[in-house]
């Protein structure tokens, strides 16, 4: 009984587990088969990337003070971010790996940066 290639299914020749007749066969099936669950977690690190990109941007001395409209006219998306961190005082940082962001009066937005990272 002659075994073919999973990917293009030509007759395999060689060992008796072979299941790929080349490289390019098994590379090709596995990002065929992992493509699928990626593409999310790709767009998703995509728009991180671009929330972090924004906010570098904006606060490239560590710390300042935005209006909320200028983070949204740069494309910032306020839904994506890597963690939160809550102050003594109550007040919710949203980081974005290291750079975060904290609502504070009438529209405007407390831009940091944490060092520690």
């Amino acid at each position: 009984m002659t075994k073919n290639c999973q990917e293009c299914g030509e007759p395999l020749i060689g060992r008796a587990d072979k299941k790929f007749c080349n490289d390019q066969c098994r590379s090709a099936h596995y990002q065929k088969l992992h493509a699928e669950g990626n593409e999310s977690i790709r767009l998703i690190n995509n728009t991180l990337k671009k929330n972090r990109g924004i906010l570098l941007k904006l606060n490239p001395d560590g710390k300042t003070k935005v209006k909320k409209t200028i983070l949204e006219k740069e494309g910032f998306l306020f839904k994506y971010f890597t963690s939160i961190y809550v102050t003594r005082d109550n007040r919710t940082y949203f980081f974005v790996y290291d750079q975060g962001y904290a609502s504070i009066e009438n529209d405007y937005y407390l831009l940091v940066r944490n060092n520690d990272l």
